[in-house]
């Protein structure tokens, strides 16, 4: 007779009259799956760890859930987005956007035994729009690639005319490398993550179906956007005319009213953060820098001659009140508190044969103390004569904004600041290296400023989800370093879809109740001189009037000026000194740690104590 049994010791035992065989069996049960969800933005998602599993049935269980191997925590305070049930069984997904596709994990541990199941979240971002245009117009055909999507997006076209109804591949231009008789180029590159394309100088059979979609591995073509393009004959064109528009600037009422002062250091803020989300969603990877109080200056120049419906959409655009009459007073108060801070200037070049009207002419000396400087005929010293204006205004840091003057050009606004800060506490004069990580993963060594005891304002802010810290500066203002959790490119996406003006100002405020401790301080030396493609960035915040048809009659009346080239130019420095910035904008009309390291990518904030207001906002990705 045979007699089988188990024991946990797994040793023999002879039994009487019997021969005995004990089997020791460890015993693990794991089970795995994986399971595809399909949604749409802005819906609610709610799935469990185990689709057709009764939930009781893991009572007590050990749930946890990643997403793209991170842990989602069971109470997510952190995250409006994703939230676990109390028992951990399910994951709500709301409202869910296209950054939530990927994968979820979801592992259940009960005893000996282990489940994991695996949903694949995919979200159908694909829309149908109508655009109804104007022949003649430019219109952009949007397409915004999901942050999943890594395969390479092509846009076609098709209508009744085409034989067999069959679909054309576009071949849109590198923006900036367009040939004669090109008309559709990429509003910013084909391998960017939003893939609109700009239709210049739209005709009646252009009209038709447009489709944005790609190819993904594994997977049918995934279309992203369908355009049906309707073009409607353009109007009978009236003879331009200036009549009712000539008036100048309204005169501000009771000047010595502070609300003034806070509703322009709001509209800054909020502009500043607009003009950074823009630039950041369209280039995610690489530096930026730009200075939004430069920016805002020339703008605000420009708009003591606008009328009509361009000068409403500026101010929506700089984000002003229509009834804010005291803008211009008030830049020019800005200007004069942050004098010491903060050197800034307006400047003025014009045709000697055009007649400014004598009210632009007046506030702008008023307000901007620009004093018009006429052109000459030599494209050559206008250069010449509008660089060494801006060398002069940022100490020689920017010495060529323009190369070119053509001879058709009307008109020149320019805007140029200049900003030096000593650190309050200095760094180690002995130089030091150190690797710095990029987004890739890749280390590079760099030289960097280091202080072993700097008395130093770091703190986790939530409303910006990052590690911050506050350097003093001379002059009323501080430096913010605003260091994600990882050198992820999705963390330091997650820090830049926090930044609005609202949080910011909550950041600032935080940081200014934080005490100063002695912190390890290790920082790159860097030097970023950065050119912003202005032309694309106005269009974005919703100022293609000024290159269509605008409206400019508090400036000139005897015909349209049309702005034909933007330029923005911003240096940043980072030495054992301090903060050296500068920027320059030109418009042209034709006719809690114990230590504090930035060894990987970060963003940065010069922020005005004095004004309340940011004055630099950047981006180090590569130091």
């Amino acid at each position: 007779m045979l007699m089988w049994h188990r024991d946990t010791s797994c040793t023999l035992l002879p039994q009487p009259s019997c021969l005995v065989f004990h089997l020791c069996l460890s015993i693990q049960l794991f089970s795995s799956s994986i399971g595809v969800l399909q949604s749409v933005p802005g819906s609610t998602l709610v799935f469990p760890c185990l689709p057709g599993q009764n939930q009781k049935s893991f009572a007590g269980a050990k749930i946890t859930w990643k997403y793209n191997d991170s842990l989602v925590p069971d109470y997510p305070e952190s995250s409006k987005q994703l939230k676990a049930s109390k028992d951990g069984f399910y994951l709500e997904i709301s409202p869910v956007s296209v950054a939530n596709e990927g994968e979820y994990e979801c592992v259940i541990k009960q005893n000996d035994m282990e489940w994991q199941k695996v949903h694949i979240v995919q979200v159908d971002v694909s829309s149908s729009y109508i655009l109804k245009v104007i022949e003649g117009s430019t219109v952009n055909l949007p397409c915004d690639r999901p942050p999943s999507s890594k395969d390479p997006v092509h846009w076609f076209r098709y209508d009744k005319g085409m034989t067999n109804g069959t679909r054309k591949q576009l071949n849109p231009a590198e923006t900036g490398e367009m040939v004669e008789g090109d008309r559709l180029e990429w509003l910013y590159g084909p391998l960017e993550k939003d893939m609109t394309i700009t239709l210049n100088e739209v005709k009646m059979e252009d009209a038709g179906m447009y489709y944005c979609e790609t190819a993904e591995e594994g997977r049918d073509s995934r279309n992203f956007n369908t355009i049906e393009l309707i073009v409607e004959a353009a109007p009978t064109v009236l003879p331009y005319s200036c009549v009712g528009f000539m008036t100048p600037w309204e005169s501000c009422q009771d000047e010595t009213s502070r609300s003034w002062e806070a509703m322009l250091g709001e509209s800054l803020n909020e502009f500043s953060m607009k003009l950074y989300a823009h630039l950041s969603q369209s280039q995610p990877m690489k530096n930026l820098l730009f200075s939004p109080i430069s920016i805002s200056g020339v703008l605000t120049h420009l708009l003591l001659g606008a009328r009509g419906k361009t000068r409403r959409d500026m101010e929506t655009a700089l984000c002003l009140s229509h009834d804010f009459f005291c803008v211009h007073s008030e830049m020019k108060k800005l200007k004069l508190k942050l004098q010491d801070t903060l050197k800034m200037a307006s400047q003025i070049y014009y045709n000697p044969n055009m007649k400014l009207s004598e009210s632009f002419t007046n506030q702008s000396m008023q307000f901007y103390d620009a004093d018009p400087v006429k052109l000459t005929n030599s494209s050559e010293v206008n250069v010449e004569m509008i660089n060494s204006w801006v060398a002069k205004q940022t100490n020689n840091k920017i010495k060529e904004l323009v190369d070119s003057v053509p001879a058709h050009t009307e008109l020149l606004l320019l805007n140029a600041v200049y900003f030096n800060g000593q650190w309050k506490m200095k760094f180690d004069a002995k130089s030091k290296t150190f690797p710095f990580v990029k987004l890739n993963g890749d280390t590079v060594k760099v030289p960097v400023l280091y202080s072993a005891k700097y008395k130093l304002a770091v703190q986790y802010v939530p409303a910006v989800k990052a590690q911050v810290a506050m350097f003093p500066l001379s002059g009323a203002s501080s430096l913010f370093i605003l260091l994600p959790p990882t050198t992820k490119l999705t963390d330091l996406q997650l820090v830049e879809g926090k930044m609005t003006d609202r949080a910011v100002s909550q950041m600032v405020e935080q940081m200014n109740q934080v005490s100063p401790q002695a912190t390890e301080v290790t920082l790159p030396k860097i030097k970023l001189d950065i050119r912003t493609e202005m032309n694309t960035l106005l269009r974005k915040i919703g100022l293609s009037e000024l290159f269509d048809s605008a409206n400019l009659c508090g400036l000139y009346s005897d015909n349209e000026l049309l702005l034909t080239e933007a330029r923005h130019r911003a240096f940043l420095s980072l030495t054992e000194e301090g903060v050296e910035a500068g920027a320059a904008t030109s418009l042209s009309f034709s006719r809690s740690f114990s230590s504090f390291s930035a060894l990987r990518p970060f963003l940065m904030i010069l922020w005005s104590d004095q004004a309340k207001v940011p004055l630099f906002v950047g981006r180090v990705t590569e130091p």
